[in-house]
């Protein structure tokens, strides 16, 4: 079964048609990516798969639980919305970073703030932080960045904010890990620093889904590729299929566009 489906999802900003009849399914343990032409809705997807958005059509399935259908009341829907969220880790463009926090508190932060929760939380407050601190710790040292935890966002570069912003998108155990054109906003040295991190977690077997525009990476790290275009999906396969060998003509036209660029 897969871990995740999405039937013919759809949202609209007024009369404008962001996503149309969206439909795709990712199996645990694959990494998907997405690509298409700035304003394709490809974020906008992310943000709907997030609840960050609610969707005007389609369903959203993780784990054979319905987290989304258009015929559920928005009230109801918006009840358990954190714990919906709970299944995706997001990771933004600009790293989205809290700047009054060291790097290890921003990867912390949310666990510490579901542990308060905790039945047991006042009566062992300390042990509880203590092993989130370890957690966030181990992550930090995941990333390259153990040497790093006390510093705050702005004494650190670009590639390794986004590296912190990854270890927070980790620390709640989300069932699938998903990038918003992640390396957008770096230069190309610390692209790589970046992709190395997201090739590593492939291997690992991370379920993850990445919006990108790095083609070569989209070919040799993800096991399906969707490519959008004006809120659809024009072609999905493997990426080296589509990438090197695309059917539709909208997908020919992006791809050489791209590579001119």
């Amino acid at each position: 079964m897969a871990i995740l489906e999405v039937k013919n999802l759809e949202k609209h900003f007024g009369k404008l048609k962001v996503l149309e009849d969206v439909s795709f399914s990712l199996e645990e343990g694959n990494a998907l990516a997405i690509i298409g032409s700035s304003g394709s809705g490809k974020t906008t997807l992310l943000r709907c798969l997030n609840f960050l958005e609610r969707p005007d059509k389609g369903e959203i399935i993780v784990r054979g639980e319905k987290l989304f259908d258009a015929g559920q009341a928005a009230a109801d829907w918006e009840k358990d919305i954190r714990r919906k969220r709970l299944h995706f880790g997001m990771v933004f463009q600009s790293f989205n970073l809290f700047p009054q926090y060291t790097a290890l508190e921003n990867v912390t932060l949310a666990e510490k703030l579901l542990a308060q929760e905790r039945p047991d939380f006042k009566q062992h407050k300390k042990a509880i932080y203590e092993e989130i601190n370890e957690h966030g710790l181990a992550l930090l040292e995941q990333m390259g960045l153990s040497q790093r935890k006390e510093h705050y966002p702005h004494q650190l570069s670009g590639g390794q904010q986004q590296r912190v912003a990854i270890a927070r998108a980790l620390a709640l155990k989300p069932d699938i890990l998903c990038f918003d054109e992640p390396t957008s906003a770096l230069d190309p040295e610390l692209t790589g620093e970046v992709l190395k991190v997201i090739r590593g977690l492939a291997d690992q077997n991370t379920t993850m889904i990445i919006v990108t525009h790095e083609m070569s990476f989209a070919r040799d790290v993800a096991d399906y590729l969707v490519f959008m275009d004006e809120g659809v999906i024009v072609e999905q396969g493997k990426p080296r299929e589509v990438i090197d060998h695309p059917r539709e003509e909208r997908t020919k036209q992006f791809l050489s566009r791209y590579t001119q660029g």
